[in-house]
């Protein structure tokens, strides 16, 4: 195609954008043979895709860090907890909001940028200029591989050092102001206890329930008003300082032998692990190298025992889970890129943004799924945290197939 003809077609398709990138910054750059330089269109392409990701990308952030404020701040700053204290909490939240917002975004982005193309015949002219679909993925590819990196990246190094600061400051709070983690007429579990909350005031709790069972004993405790202290010794979050205590303890293999005891003042010390998990690291306070160990030494140490099966499957959960999320944005990259040419011919922007927002809500509840069958059932980690990713790629080639065969 000559010089000439390709202006037409550019006049003749409405394709505005590129007719003004053409005519004001690149007039002169043209082939021996009439045709634009590749590198000008692949370079437009590169800018588009990145412009629309950043915009989806802070469009999810937002939808993300809305949520953590609606989950945790407004229940710490309604409990009177510390202002600055908060703020720093949302910060540490940072890097898991970072990390989940950049799939999706690639996602939302790449299908808007890619449809509206399509929808304005701008990819014609990248057809008629020589350059061929397998040369317009190569810039989503590779664009879609840069955001997993730095996705990785912040998965990998800055949501573990997030995780341990929040942590910890969240033991600081919760000692500060024991209220937090109680609601008015509530039951709250803690390890093999469940407590029956009255009316919460302050510090003040009208009544307390509490059943436990624990070597061999059922045990319950019925209290009047009780007050929460933030205890001062190590590894303890608060104390029950409760009124009028009566504790009954009924043997589990006998249950016509029960003890009765009643008192005017019992204190009750709850252990910040009950709410926070022990001081020894968990696995998303982990980097991938450290966590790599720490599973092959779990593997050596491997038994029959259920319970140990369970948690190393829980340990594995967690280590598939800081490769799945971050690189789902490659999965995502090619679903875009078929989607956008096969659904994308009118209003494609619109219908980029429209299925691109309905297969992130999918992808969000089967990974949500998948990871409660880890916990709750004991299914298989790997499956589970990767099926989201292979139902992506699976429907992004089934899409691309379709694609090269028109």
């Amino acid at each position: 195609m000559t010089t000439k003809e390709l202006i037409q077609t550019i006049k003749r398709n409405h394709s505005v954008r590129l007719a003004h990138l053409y005519y004001t910054k690149f007039q002169v750059r043209v082939m021996k043979r009439g045709t634009l330089k590749n590198n000008i269109l692949v370079k437009y392409l590169f800018k588009d895709l990145f412009l629309y990701f950043l915009v989806s990308f802070f469009f999810f952030f937002m939808v993300f860090f809305v949520n953590q404020i609606l989950l945790t701040v407004e229940d710490l700053l309604a409990k009177s907890a510390p202002f600055t204290d908060v703020m720093r909490i949302m910060v540490y939240s940072l890097p898991f909001i970072i990390a989940q917002s950049a799939p999706f975004a690639t996602l939302v982005g790449f299908l808007m940028s890619l449809g509206g193309m399509m929808s304005s015949n701008e990819i014609l002219i990248f057809r008629a200029a020589g350059i061929s679909f397998f040369k317009i993925f190569i810039p989503v590819a590779l664009l879609g591989i840069f955001i997993s990196i730095g996705s990785f990246f912040v998965n990998d190094y800055l949501l573990p050092l997030g995780t341990i600061k929040y942590n910890k400051l969240m033991r600081k709070i919760m000692n500060s102001t024991p209220s937090i983690e109680l609601e008015s007429n509530s039951v709250k579990h803690l390890d093999t206890a469940n407590i029956v909350i009255g009316n919460v005031d302050g510090n003040k709790v009208s009544d307390v329930v509490i059943i436990d069972s624990k070597d061999g004993d059922d045990r319950l405790i019925v209290a009047g008003e009780s007050v929460l202290v933030g205890a001062k010794e190590e590894g303890v979050l608060m104390q029950f300082d409760m009124n009028d205590a009566n504790v009954l303890t009924i043997k589990t293999d006998n249950k016509n032998n029960y003890d009765i005891l009643r008192s005017k003042r019992t204190v009750m010390n709850v252990f910040d692990s009950t709410f926070l998990g022990t001081f020894s690291q968990s696995p998303r306070e982990m980097t991938t190298y450290d966590l790599t160990k720490r599973l092959s030494e779990m593997k050596k140490e491997k038994s029959d025992n259920p319970s140990t099966l369970r948690k190393l499957n829980l340990w594995i959960m967690e280590w598939h889970k800081k490769f799945a999320i971050p690189f789902g944005s490659i999965f995502f990259a090619l679903l875009a890129f078929s989607m956008a040419f096969l659904f994308g011919k009118n209003n494609g922007q619109m219908i980029g943004l429209f299925l691109g927002l309905i297969i992130c809500v999918l992808y969000w509840a089967v990974q949500i799924v998948g990871q409660l069958m880890v916990t709750k059932v004991g299914l298989n980690a790997f499956w589970c945290i990767w099926t989201p990713n292979i139902l992506i790629g699976f429907f992004g080639l089934v899409f691309l197939m379709r694609l090269l065969k028109k």
